[in-house]
């Protein structure tokens, strides 16, 4: 009956309950610190997940059974049935649902922690439209973190989100949406404590964190989205450890190796020059002359260009002579090349023909590529979950790439532009709407590269993708994406890489100096530098039309106090790695807020974590001359710089800082982690 949904139970087990009514499922599984949610519709084929793999390396390339509870920790709460509902004990709080609509609640000493709306918290029976939609109580104190990558403000509460992702080449970091990241993950703090939500979905949606008032219904957040079945997950915990159960929830971390810490340039200009050899090896000499110890350079993907178009896997030898000897050299001064790889193959691509007749593209029912606008023409998109075109990629990887020596992989533009429910993808032998898995192709692409290079050359590869789900730490790092240069910009890409910390990213940054628009000013350019030493990804990449690229020489006459800054990123490297192998282990973020190991910080504040022995406190305003921090609580105090009679924690201080001098951070009185 519509809006009115009794519940029965069907079946029990001690950590599994399923309820039946009108037609759909309920299950619940009693996870440690955790309850799972699904709401299925039978008729409605369930897709696997390729995100949720809790202590494993991988899970199978066909996807995950997404109700397995393989290497899951099992809860068996003692629960009580009634005829109006059932109630257990679980991580901490008290829950009862209601038979009726399922409504769930939860409640520990400090009052109401979660709790669905009431009336109609899930759609049933289509009254709440299409797909699938959840309705969760909303209290005034209540503060938003998560989501992935999305701007704004740390505190994403009473605003509306997009759940997709897109190219968002020159976004706003103060409010930009989507962008490339699709992770529909948040924490929700309020006066009880905190929860955490995921949803395992790949399909298009959106979210509503208080923006969306309905009048018959009391104040609310909300998900909806395309897919027809529902699995979520609560997550109970302090936000720290909502945080640090989420990653793990999604399996092992990838390691990073050492020298993806140190400085890794990157530019559109080189490889779209004509002699881009030159041009590349000159990089090599600059950072030489100018005592600049690099670890790499993203390779653009200028290098594949036939005429002015750009073709995955082709090599312009007329810009780049021998693939090879451009490896080997780089790798003698100690650095590593990582060829930029797209998934989307133009209609005059010498491989196009070759790959349509296998079938290997997102295509329409009869079989016909589907084609999309993509970098100045039309193009199709490789099918990732079709095997063959899986295969038909590791093996270009392999012979293009990683037999020529580029063993790290930079797997871009990987969005997927699709919205055409026509348009089809294999599924591993399940057609699907390709719309409703559109980041999921990203996965897999990164997935496959990875792959390629270690069956190709073994150890470890360094393996970065653009656009992300829940899963992707598991195969490759990722960055924000072409950013705007900016001062504004500056300060909402730290709110940004805060929302990243707080939704199980790990290793990430910014495009340093920002990729799109004008060149950075002298001030704005020290000062980004300021604040991306104490980033995990360390890059600075640009494409500035008509100007010069933002390189560590942009401004000759400020190298001595750029030098200054790298010297000390080249300090920290060995302490960033210390720390992210920890992270790895504990599945803690390498860069975090404040307040995730003191509550009540302000989560808007300028300073950072960064590892666990360095507070950050970077300048993000133009004319400013000094830094204001309040220092976290410490019994033992805060060294400026590591050196100097300590400050008491809890002290508001003032340090003098101009664009040219060392930024300011602190360690815990005592330590010395450089």
């Amino acid at each position: 009956m519509k809006f009115n949904h009794l519940f029965r139970l069907q079946s029990v087990s001690p950590s599994t309950r399923i309820y039946e009514a009108d037609g759909v499922t309920v299950r619940i599984d009693f996870l440690e610190n955790m309850l799972r949610v699904a709401v299925l519709h039978p008729a409605v084929p369930l897709l696997p997940t390729w995100s949720v793999c809790p202590g494993a390396r991988d899970c199978p390339l066909e996807g995950r059974d997404k109700l397995s509870l393989d290497g899951f920790s099992l809860a068996a709460p003692a629960v009580t049935e009634t005829e109006d509902g059932l109630s257990f004990s679980l991580g901490g709080a008290s829950f009862s649902i209601e038979r009726k609509n399922f409504r769930i609640t939860a409640k520990n000493a400090n009052g109401v922690l979660y709790q669905d709306r009431s009336g109609l918290a899930y759609n049933f029976d289509g009254e709440l439209g299409s797909g699938s939609a959840h309705y969760i109580r909303r209290t005034e104190s209540d503060r938003i973190f998560g989501l992935g990558d999305k701007c704004g403000t740390v505190n994403k509460a009473l605003r509306s989100f997009t759940l997709g992702a897109g190219d968002a080449m020159g976004f706003r970091a103060s409010g930009s949406d989507p962008l490339y990241k699709q992770l529909p993950f948040w924490i929700c703090e309020n006066d009880a404590g905190s929860y955490g939500l995921y949803y395992d979905t790949y399909s298009n949606g959106r979210v509503n964190f208080g923006q969306e008032h309905d009048n018959y219904f009391e104040p609310f957040h909300s998900i909806r989205f395309e897919e027809e079945n529902m699995v979520f997950y609560l997550i109970l915990g302090s936000t720290a450890q909502i945080v640090r159960r989420f990653s793990a929830l999604c399996g092992a971390i990838a390691p990073v190796p050492e020298w993806a810490f140190r400085y890794c340039g990157s530019t559109m200009e080189y490889t779209d020059a004509p002699d881009s050899d030159a041009k590349l090896r000159g990089f090599v000499q600059k950072c030489e002359d100018n005592g600049i110890r690099a670890g790499g350079f993203y390779l653009s993907s200028g290098y594949t260009q036939i005429g002015d178009k750009r073709c995955v896997f082709h090599w312009n030898t007329d810009k780049i002579p021998s693939p090879e000897a451009l490896s080997d050299f780089f790798r003698s001064h100690g650095m590593e090349l990582l060829p930029n790889v797209k998934p989307a193959f133009l209609t005059d691509h010498p491989l196009y023909d070759t790959i349509a007749s296998h079938g290997w593209f997102l295509h329409y029912a009869d079989g016909s590529p589907a084609v999309f606008p993509f970098w100045g023409g039309m193009a199709s998109y490789l099918d990732f979950t079709n095997p063959g075109a899986y295969g038909f990629w590791k093996t270009c990887v392999r012979r293009h790439l990683v037999e020529k020596g580029y063993t790290c992989i930079w797997n871009d533009n990987n969005e997927y532009d699709v919205w055409d429910a026509d348009v089809l993808a294999d599924l591993f032998g399940k057609p699907t709407p390709a719309c409703r898995i559109r980041p999921l192709f990203s996965y897999l692409m990164a997935r496959a590269s990875r792959e390629a290079s270690i069956e190709s050359a073994g150890g470890e590869p360094f393996t970065v993708s653009r656009c992300a789900i829940a899963g992707t730490q598991r195969v490759a790092t990722t960055w924000t994406g072409d950013n705007l240069t900016d001062f504004f910009d500056l300060r909402y890409n730290h709110y940004q890489a805060m929302t990243m910390s707080l939704s199980g990213f790990c290793f990430f940054g910014q495009d340093i100096g920002g990729f799109a628009g004008p060149r950075p000013d002298r001030e704005l350019f020290l000062r980004w530098l300021q604040y991306g030493v104490f980033t995990p990804r360390f890059v600075l990449h640009s494409w500035k039309i008509g100007e010069p690229s933002t390189m560590p020489w942009l401004y000759p006459d400020m190298m001595d106090a750029v030098r200054s800054l790298f010297a000390l990123r080249e300090r920290l490297v060995p302490y960033l790695y210390r720390q992210m192998q920890r992270c790895v282990s504990t599945h803690d973020p390498l860069i975090y807020p404040v307040f995730l190991r003191q509550p009540g910080y302000d989560p808007e504040s300028d300073c950072f974590f960064c590892g666990d022995d360095i507070l950050a406190c970077p300048v993000f305003d133009p004319g400013a001359e000094s830094v204001t921090v309040l220092l976290p609580a410490s019994g033992s105090g805060w060294q400026l710089r590591g050196k100097g009679a300590p400050y008491p924690g809890g002290a508001r201080v003032t340090v003098p800082c101009l664009p040219t001098d060392e930024p300011v951070w602190f360690t815990p009185a005592g330590s010395s982690p450089i």
